[in-house]
This record gives structure tokens, C-alpha cells and sequence, in this order.
């Protein structure tokens, strides 16, 4: 499957690492590059994570990875990475 990151997903992902590295830079690459590999594992198991509770539609999935919501869409053939933010914001 296709993974495909929208324009809102890389903006927001952009401003978390900002802010993760204002305490560590180091961190903030970790973070970059274990997310990465979590969202490049949705192509073997697409339906793993548990269905949006910020979204309606079914085929929208919540990966949640270090206290940080990563909706994605699932559709025929490609995954949608549509946004990342704190999870206990109202998004």
C-alpha cells in the first residue's frame, strides 16, 4: 500500500519537532524516526489501531504513538496520514 502524508500532517508534524527539540535535539530525531516506522508498518496491518474518536467516518484510524494522535484514512489502495497532535487536545 501507498502511504501518502497530507500538507496538514508534515506542518504540524514540523511544529511538534520544533518543540520537541527545544529541550533535546536528540529527541526530537528519535521521535522523528520511530513515528516514521510506525506509520511505514500501517502498510502490512493497516486496521491495527483503534477507530477515530475524532472522526465519523470508519475508515479513519487513531495511531497513537508517545502521547500524540495520528489520524490516517484507509483507503483501497493507499494510506492517508491526515494530522498529528497532543492527545489531549480537542482537534
Amino acid at each position: 500500500m501507498q502511504i501518502v502524508k497530507e500538507r496538514k500532517f508534515l506542518t504540524s508534524l514540523q511544529f511538534t519537532l520544533e518543540f520537541i527539540a527545544q529541550d533535546s535535539l536528540q529527541q526530537a530525531l528519535l521521535f522523528n524516526s520511530e513515528l516514521n516506522k510506525k506509520i511505514d508498518d500501517l502498510r502490512f496491518m493497516p486496521l491495527k489501531f483503534r477507530k477515530s474518536l475524532y472522526h465519523a467516518d470508519e475508515n479513519i484510524r487513531d495511531l497513537v504513538y508517545k502521547g500524540y494522535c495520528i489520524p490516517y484514512l484507509v483507503e483501497d489502495e493507499k494510506i492517508v496520514i491526515l494530522n498529528i497532535f497532543k492527545s489531549n487536545q480537542e482537534r
